[in-house]
């Protein structure tokens, strides 16, 4: 069983190499029965990529890119998703479990009703996305991802970690962030700090959540 571990967070990763184990390349993910399994969907150029109802189980995409993607009620287990430019993401009402999503571009990204459980965003660019009541009901992290001027709002991130993530005007909404970590991280632009009780901060972060409200509260500081 392939782990990555975050400071407290353990992610049990799909091991997709694992002997015996072979993935057959699909050159869809539409399938009338509704389940695509081990397969490796990859090196596609595509104007939209729409699935709905659909169930990924152990596989990988790669190398995909679609100027527009609508997913819905899309259920994955044991997947990967790796060097993808997947542009207007819709992304709605759907679990992922032992998933992976790494060097990914989903920029713009809406991303509403996603239940998430050993769930690894690795090095993927998420500007101006929104999450819009994700759940975190197992193990997840963000790790070295851009979230410039993200917004989330009604989330329950509770014990989810943030490493080496770039958090530039990123909005914490209402919600719940208990023991979320967002250690490591520069919080000096973050907005909505109200809403971050019980997270995990370290010491020299105390100052960045001072800078952030006092900006936040558009204080004006001075010695007259």
């Amino acid at each position: 069983m392939a782990t990555r571990v975050f400071r407290h967070v353990i992610v049990t990763t799909p091991d997709l190499d694992e002997p015996g184990l072979y993935l057959s390349k699909v050159d869809s993910l539409d399938s009338a029965r509704g389940i695509v399994q081990d397969f490796s969907f990859r090196d596609a150029d595509l104007r939209s990529l729409d699935l709905a109802d659909t169930r990924l189980i152990t596989g990988r995409i790669t190398d995909v890119r679609s100027q527009r993607v609508e997913f819905q009620a899309l259920n994955l287990h044991g997947v990967e998703i790796a060097g993808s430019d997947l542009r207007s993401v819709r992304w709605s009402e759907s679990r992922l479990t032992r998933v992976v999503v790494r060097d990914c571009k989903l920029m713009g990204a809406a991303l509403d009703g996603l239940v998430l459980d050993d769930v690894l965003f690795e090095s993927c660019k998420f500007e101006y996305a929104t999450f819009d009541k994700i759940r975190a009901t197992g193990p997840v992290a963000f790790a070295g991802c851009v979230l410039t001027e993200a917004v989330f709002s009604d989330c329950d991130l509770s014990g989810a970690v943030f490493s080496d993530c770039i958090l530039r005007v990123v909005e914490f909404g209402s919600g719940r962030y208990r023991d979320t970590d967002l250690r490591g991280n520069d919080l000096s632009t973050i907005r909505g700090v109200a809403n971050l009780a019980k997270v995990r901060i370290d010491h020299t972060q105390q100052a960045d959540l001072v800078h952030a409200l006092v900006g936040e509260l558009d204080i004006t500081v001075g010695d007259d």
